[in-house]
């Protein structure tokens, strides 16, 4: 069935999107759970309970495969909660229409559903027409999950290695399997071959003979190859991908995979100019696979969709994603984290992110994964962490360990955020001969690490007054370079309104578009990797340098093709964008130049 919305809001952190279903699906919007965290989601399920006499039994960890059956609980009470206030929405009376009317005018402008509505309701409210109109036309908005699949950690009992399908995505994976939702997995952060086996086990996510799937599989990517490699991968398992969601990989909130250069608009174009291809070539495979399983294989053509998000901010922007690249959906993520209708965000979080500027927002070093993170300053998260250092105790106690997969000291593993891995490599240090300056650097290094897995489910627990004596008050948050040009708390029908033109939430009028600040950061990103490898670069990172800046020149080129040939948009800024791109592409033929003087010249005996 065809999205009534042509925006979905993605996962945002651990918490920030944990209940978002319930507060957005009864009008048709879809939105994204994190399965991170199984005890930020029990503590959530036991609220809920209460709140809505609802009788709850907890699931301790000391059952067998609680990690999975706590998130099945979870994702079944949500989808329950869901449905209801759903269906209460389209239970129309004379006394409670609004909140069906708050569906109606939260849709599009050219939506059929909105004039289909208006011309039922210009000669009076029916109400016994109007809810048999609705019972048949509306539909509740997708509760997604998603899956780091690299979040993945082994899990011990008694000092005894469990199989591993108790590794922890198994586990978040095999909850979702078994919940009653009929939506889809959001796979991120790249591949899982293991993980990618064991979802072959499901029956739910193969199709009937119409084509149809009681679970699809999205998956995350940011470039193409890669969309197809993945695609490929499951498809030889007897899975399907059902959409393509491309991200922006730096002008995006959260982890930020920085790829090779490739930038959005090419990327994009890319997805267009094969899309067909892409969907015919892993069909192919997936039916040798199915008849080889013996599986029932569709007899209609499998569908794929193609969505974006990162960095997108303005109608106009919106909507040119959506049909110059034929795109089925177009995510909006941290603009919601000031939506409280419609994400869970602490109020001093809230406060702090009303007030962010450029200069507050990011790209750090504090993910234990390893991975670039877009983060904002003077979080209580980092003031924690700070304070910790200054104390002598650099680390985190480690309460949830759920990114604990460094097995440099232990084979169990630990997390580099950790006050336990902190101190062993901070030993290792002292043992060094370094310089004070590099010793310095070094130690740095080793103590930015934040405790993100705890930090960006906090906010939750916060907002909710839940009890936090485990985790402690700081709030990591990973809110994307967009937050800089949000200034207000707004509405649900605030930022409806905003992303379909019929209102206006960016009070400043400096934003850059899109794709001129997703440059802006790549030369930020480009230039510091540069720093990084200045003294000392070895053939693998010249490479990459190279690799790098001629990817991004391509991108600039064809940038530059792009808004000398469109008319009839983004008309009042275009000569800007043009005079950027201009810039863009002088700094990266003077970074490619430095690049190359920087390679050794051979020496010829």
């Amino acid at each position: 069935m065809k999205n009534i919305h042509s925006f979905h809001i993605p996962v945002m952190g651990i918490g920030f999107t944990i209940d978002t279903p319930l507060k957005v699906a009864q009008y048709g919007i879809d939105s994204v759970i994190s399965l991170v965290d199984d005890i930020l989601l029990e503590k959530l399920r036991k609220m809920y309970s209460e709140k809505f006499e609802i009788p709850y039994r907890e699931i301790t960890d000391k059952m067998e495969d609680f990690r999975a059956k706590r998130i099945t609980s979870y994702l079944n009470l949500i989808s329950d909660l869901a449905e209801k206030k759903f269906e209460a929405l389209k239970n129309v009376s004379t006394e409670k229409s609004e909140e069906i009317k708050a569906y109606i005018n939260m849709l599009p402008n050219g939506s059929s559903l909105k004039s289909e509505f208006k011309k039922i309701t210009e000669n009076g409210f029916n109400i016994s027409e109007i809810k048999s109109w609705a019972s048949n036309n509306l539909s509740l908005g997708q509760i997604d999950v998603n899956i780091m699949t690299k979040v993945d950690k082994d899990n011990y009992l008694k000092n005894e290695k469990l199989p591993v399908e108790y590794n922890d995505a198994h586990a978040a994976l095999r909850g979702f399997a078994q919940s009653k939702l009929k939506s889809s997995v959001i796979l991120s952060a790249g591949m899982n071959p293991r993980l990618y086996a064991y979802m072959s086990q499901f029956d739910d996510f193969y199709p009937n003979e119409r084509g149809h799937f009681n679970k699809k599989i999205i998956l995350k990517v940011s470039d193409y190859r890669s969309a197809m490699i993945q695609g490929k991968f499951l498809a030889k398992k007897g899975l399907w991908v059902s959409e393509y969601r491309i991200e922006s990989g730096l002008n995006c909130g959260g982890h930020a995979f920085a790829t090779d250069g490739y930038l959005l608009g090419p990327v994009l174009q890319e997805f267009k100019e094969k899309r067909e291809e892409l969907r015919e070539s892993i069909q192919d495979i997936l039916n040798q696979e199915l008849v080889n399983q013996g599986r029932t294989v569709s007899q209609n053509p499998l569908t794929i969709k193609i969505s974006a998000q990162g960095g997108v901010g303005t109608e106009e922007e919106h909507e040119f994603l959506l049909n110059h690249y034929q795109l089925d959906s177009i995510g909006w993520g941290t603009p919601f984290l000031l939506v409280p209708e419609a994400t869970t965000v602490d109020e001093k979080t809230l406060n702090q992110l009303v007030q962010a500027k450029e200069e507050d927002l990011y790209l750090s070093d504090i993910s234990p994964l390893g991975v670039p993170f877009n983060n904002l300053k003077a979080n209580t998260k980092d003031l924690e962490k700070e304070a910790l250092i200054t104390k002598g105790r650099p680390g985190s106690s480690c309460p949830k360990k759920f990114v604990s997969l460094n097995k440099e000291f232990k084979e169990t593993g630990i997390c580099t955020a950790s006050r336990e891995y902190q101190y062993l490599k901070i030993k290792e240090l002292d043992a060094s001969e370094l310089s004070k300056e590099d010793y310095q650097n070094s130690l740095n290094k080793i103590t930015e690490k934040t405790c993100t897995c705890v930090g960006l489910g906090t906010s939750a627990l916060l907002a909710y007054n839940l009890d936090t004596k485990v985790e402690g008050k700081g709030v990591s948050v990973c809110p994307g370079p967009n937050m800089a040009y949000y200034s207000k708390i707004m509405s649900l029908k605030n930022m409806t309104d905003h992303i379909y033109g019929r209102d206006n939430m960016i009070i400043r009028t400096d934003r850059p578009n899109m794709f001129i600040k997703e440059l802006h950061i790549y030369l930020e990103y480009l230039k510091n990797k540069l720093l990084e490898v200045k003294n000392e670069m070895n053939k693998k990172e010249e490479k990459y340098l190279l690799t790098f800046t001629n990817n991004m020149k391509e991108g600039v080129l064809y940038y530059q093709n792009l808004f000398n040939n469109i008319s009839n948009v983004f008309e009042d800024k275009k000569q800007m964008i043009i005079n950027e791109l201009e810039l863009g592409a002088e700094v990266l033929e003077n970074i490619h130049s430095e690049i190359k003087s920087l390679i050794p010249i051979p020496v010829t005996v």
